[in-house]
C-alpha cells in the first residue's frame, strides 16, 4: 500500500504543478483575445484591425511552434519551461503601453512565441509525468482552460480599471508560473519521482502513421478556426445579440473559456471509458450544432449555446495532443508542436478573414461559415483507429491507470 501511495503522489504532484503553470501560460492565449474589445474602444481599431492582433500573436506562433517541437525530439530542453513563461507574459504585459499599431502587433508576437516555445516541451514533460494515463493528461490541458477562462476577467479587471496603460499589470501570473514550472521539474527529479528513460521521453519505439495524424490535423484546423473565430469575436457578437455592454460580452467569453475547463476534464473520463477516437468523433458533432446555435438564437439562450459550444471544442482538447503523440511515437515533440501549436494557430490565421467579412457585412454573417467546420472534421476523423499507447509509456504505467483504454 504504501509503495502505491508514494507512486501516485509521485504521478500526481508534478502534474498537479504543471497544470498550474498551464494555466499561468494560457491566460496569455486567451488575454489577447480579451484584450481586442478595450483597443476596439480606445484605440477605436476596426474589426480586422483588432483581429490583425490575434493574427499577430498566432502567425509566429505557428511557424515556431514545431520548430521547438523537433528540437525537443532530438534535446530535452526543461529549462524551457520558466523562460518561456516569462517571454509570454512580458509580450502581453507591453501590448497596453505600446503607442502604435504596428509595435502592438510586435509584442504580442513575441508572447505567442513564448506561448510556441513553452507548448511542446510541456507536453512532452507532462506526457512523461501522466504515464498514459487520458485523465491525467486531462487535467494538465485543465489548467490551459482555466488560464483561457481567467483571462477575459483578469484583463478586465486591469484594464478596465486602468486603461491600457495598466497593462504591465498582467505580467504577474507569468512570474507564478515560471515559479511553478521550477517547481514540477524539481519534483520530477526528485528521488521516486515518476521517471523514464531518455528515449521515452524524447521519442521511442514505433511506427509512425502520418496519414492518421494528418487526418487529425485536418480536424483540429477545422477546430482551431472555430475557436478562434468565437475567442475574438464573441464579446462583441453578444453585445450586439444579446446587449448589456460590456459586462455581457466578458461573460460570453469567460463561458466560452469555462466551459472548455469542464469539457477537458469529461474527455480525459470520457477516453478512458469509450475511446479516444470515439469521443473526439461526437464532440466535433456536437460542436456542428452549438455553433449553430450561436450564430442563430438569439437573446440570453445564447450564452447556453455559447457553453455547449465551449465543450464540444474542449472535450478532445487533450485527446488531440496524446493521439498526435501516439500517431508518432517516433517523433513525440513533433506531434505536441503540431498538434498544439500549428493546427491550433491557424485559426489565429483565419481571424482577419472573418474581422474583414464582417467589415463587409455584418458579424453574424462573417461567422455563419464557422457551422460547416466542425462538420468537416467529423469527415475527416472516420477512418481514424484508436492507436496503442507506445510501448516505452506502458512500462512505465502505474497499475491503477490499468483499467483505461488507450
Amino acid at each position: 500500500m504504501s509503495t502505491k501511495r508514494t507512486t501516485t503522489t509521485a504521478h500526481r504532484g508534478p502534474i498537479a504543478l504543471m497544470s498550474l503553470g498551464h494555466a499561468c501560460v494560457d491566460i496569455y492565449q486567451g488575454a489577447v483575445a480579451a484584450l481586442v474589445p478595450f483597443l476596439v474602444s480606445e484605440r477605436a481599431y476596426g474589426y480586422a484591425a483588432a483581429s490583425g492582433v490575434v493574427l499577430a500573436a498566432s502567425l509566429l506562433s505557428s511557424v515556431v511552434q514545431p520548430l521547438f517541437g523537433a528540437l525537443t525530439d532530438r534535446w530535452a530542453m526543461p529549462w524551457l519551461l520558466p523562460v518561456s513563461t516569462l517571454v509570454g507574459g512580458a509580450g502581453v504585459a507591453l501590448s497596453g503601453v505600446t503607442g502604435s499599431y504596428p509595435a502592438t502587433l510586435a509584442v504580442v508576437a513575441v508572447s505567442g512565441i513564448g506561448v510556441a516555445a513553452y507548448h511542446p516541451e510541456s507536453a512532452r514533460v507532462a506526457r512523461l509525468a501522466s504515464r498514459g494515463s487520458h485523465t491525467a493528461m486531462s487535467w494538465f490541458s485543465l489548467g490551459g482552460n482555466i488560464g483561457f477562462a481567467a483571462a477575459p476577467l483578469a484583463v478586465a479587471a486591469v484594464i478596465a480599471t486602468g486603461g491600457l496603460r495598466a497593462s504591465p499589470l498582467l505580467a504577474l501570473p507569468a512570474v507564478a508560473g515560471a515559479a511553478l514550472c521550477a517547481a514540477a521539474l524539481r519534483a520530477l527529479r526528485a528521488p521516486g519521482a515518476v521517471a523514464g528513460p531518455a528515449r521515452a521521453s524524447r521519442g521511442g519505439e514505433g511506427r509512425d502513421d502520418w496519414p492518421s495524424f494528418l487526418r487529425l490535423s485536418g480536424a483540429i484546423m477545422c477546430r482551431s478556426i472555430v475557436f478562434v473565430g468565437l475567442s475574438a469575436f464573441i464579446s462583441l457578437y453578444v453585445r450586439e445579440r444579446a446587449g448589456g455592454g460590456e459586462l455581457a460580452g466578458t461573460v460570453a467569453l469567460f463561458v466560452l473559456y469555462a466551459g472548455g475547463a469542464v469539457g477537458t476534464v469529461a474527455g480525459g473520463r470520457l477516453a478512458a471509458r469509450h475511446g479516444r477516437v470515439p469521443v473526439v468523433r461526437w464532440s466535433y458533432a456536437l460542436t456542428v450544432l452549438a455553433v449553430a446555435g450561436v450564430v442563430l438564437v438569439p437573446g440570453p439562450a445564447l450564452y447556453l449555446c455559447v457553453a455547449l459550444a465551449s465543450a464540444g471544442l474542449y472535450v478532445p482538447f487533450s485527446l488531440h495532443v496524446t493521439l498526435g503523440q501516439d500517431y508518432l511515437p517516433r517523433r513525440v515533440g513533433t506531434a505536441s508542436g503540431v498538434t498544439l501549436g500549428l493546427t491550433v494557430s491557424v485559426g489565429g490565421l483565419a481571424s482577419p478573414l472573418i474581422g474583414a467579412l464582417a467589415d463587409a457585412t455584418t458579424l453574424q454573417t462573417a461567422l455563419s461559415p464557422l457551422i460547416a467546420l466542425p462538420a468537416l472534421g467529423c469527415l475527416l476523423l472516420r477512418p481514424l483507429r484508436e492507436p496503442a499507447l507506445p510501448e516505452a509509456i506502458t512500462q512505465h504505467r502505474h497499475p491503477a491507470d490499468a483499467p483505461e483504454r488507450a
